[in-house]
């Protein structure tokens, strides 16, 4: 076992009480990639089977994606362009500008091709695997992005590829399941615990401890053993870069804020990175308050995706972070309204920054969200997903705590969960919502 402290691929917890103008490869961008560490969170907290294939990686890491060996880059760079569709808008938000008095400006992955900012790291690391030698790829989903998005780049670079899924989050997230069989991918059901993230991606690092020689391993977030939280940011890291030059071009200064939702973390990443080292630019994660910030300790619940905000350190899925736990140090069954921020986990880029004081941590509850959700689709004629509608629910709460430009990370769009938003809002009686009688034959 790596880091000698034993552990599991499943959760082994322990508890101790600029110039505006330069752009790109900022030095907060180099955190992490030497040793894996972000200060005493990150590591390689796996079983030894597999290590091979991490050191593997990591090789690979280093020359292509930051050596650029043989073009690697190159590619990757110019197949976001042609098959992703990038740049994509930095857009100023009219109404919401006149509504919060201050500058919104939308940063719109939802128009990147598969409908998030998924395909930027699942197309990196399908193209990394293929100039590895790789014969198939594996990859776990939530609320089924980065699944589609990984079986796009896969049938894109013609590559076989699984992905594993929890059964409560299959029933939850049907398009984006129907959209990876489309592009050739088999979809595994994971039925172990509540049928979310958690569970699969467990199942997916036990897949690939059994297939290492030929399998890679697709990891959807910043999250994971080193090199996984710094390989994940690098290829999102394409967000803030863009985000950077288009607000100097537009504004002719950086914003204030950044705002961006928080599951595992690759977004929030990747529109913070290219922002780290300003600190003038303060940083808001998003996470999931759910519907409430109490633990169930008895039944094993946190009825939350809030790890930044109330977690404790341990580990999980082969890093050291912030995590939701019970006073034992055991993991806690997560809750979200979205699929994709449904995790008792995070990035541990993202706990370190925390603890530095560099980025906020806060946490938007269901109610807020769906407000969110409908507020944009009724003011900007954009639906959000679920998961980014927590930071315009953020938004219209503490809009008044921001500076004059704030720019907020539209992570993806909502066409995936309509039928979630069609009955969680009949639950509610949210004032933005379309009139929900029309559907006479019940929701």
């Amino acid at each position: 076992m790596s880091e000698t402290e034993p552990t599991t691929s499943e959760a082994t917890s322990t508890r101790d009480g600029a110039d505006a103008a330069t752009p790109s490869r900022r030095p907060g961008r180099e955190r992490g990639r030497d040793d894996g560490k972000f200060g005493r969170y990150g590591g390689q907290y796996v079983p030894e089977a597999l290590m091979p294939a991490i050191e593997e990686l990591t090789d690979a890491y280093e020359r292509y994606v930051l050596g650029n060996e043989d073009g690697f880059m190159d590619e990757f760079r110019e197949r976001l362009a042609d098959f992703g569709g990038r740049p994509t808008p930095l857009q100023r938000a009219d109404r919401l500008s006149e509504r919060y008095d201050r500058e919104v400006f939308l940063k719109r992955e939802d128009l990147l091709h598969g409908g998030a900012h998924k395909l930027n790291n699942a197309l990196g690391q399908v193209l990394l695997a293929k100039y590895m030698g790789k014969e198939r790829i594996i990859a776990e989903t939530g609320a089924g992005q980065h699944g589609t998005a990984t079986a796009m780049a896969a049938a894109h670079l013609d590559m076989p590829c699984e992905i594993y899924m929890g059964e409560r989050d299959i029933n939850r997230q049907r398009p984006n399941v129907f959209r990876m069989k489309l592009n050739g991918a088999e979809v595994n059901p994971v039925t172990t615990g509540r049928g979310t993230l958690k569970e699969a991606i467990s199942e997916t690092m036990r897949d690939w401890a059994t297939t290492v020689e030929n399998t890679h391993y697709v990891i959807g977030s910043i999250v994971g053993p080193h090199p996984f939280p710094v390989m994940v940011r690098d290829f999102q890291a394409v967000i803030s870069e863009e985000a950077r030059e288009q607000s100097i071009e537009k504004t002719g200064d950086l914003p204030t804020d950044v705002v961006a939702c928080a599951g595992g973390g690759s977004n929030t990443m990747g529109a913070f990175a290219g922002f780290v080292d300003d600190e003038a630019v303060a940083l808001h994660a998003v996470e999931a308050g759910g519907s409430t910030l109490e633990v169930d300790e008895e039944a094993g619940v946190a009825p939350n995706s809030a790890s930044l905000y109330a977690g404790d350190e341990g580990v999980l899925h082969g890093a050291r972070t912030k995590l939701l736990q019970d006073s034992n140090g055991q993991i806690m069954e997560s809750h979200s309204i979205s699929s994709g921020l449904d995790y008792a986990g995070v990035g541990p880029e993202l706990a370190y920054l925390v603890d530095e004081g560099r980025v906020n941590p806060v946490a938007v509850d269901d109610d807020d969200a769906l407000e969110g959700f409908h507020r944009l689709s009724r003011t900007e004629g954009i639906i959000p997903a679920l998961e980014t509608a927590h930071a315009f629910g953020f938004l219209e709460e503490h809009h008044e705590d921001l500076g004059e430009r704030v720019v907020v990370n539209v992570s993806g769009r909502g066409d995936k969960d309509l039928d979630a938003a069609i009955e969680e809002t009949d639950k509610r009686d949210i004032d933005e919502a379309p009139d929900m009688s029309m559907f006479t034959g019940g929701i």
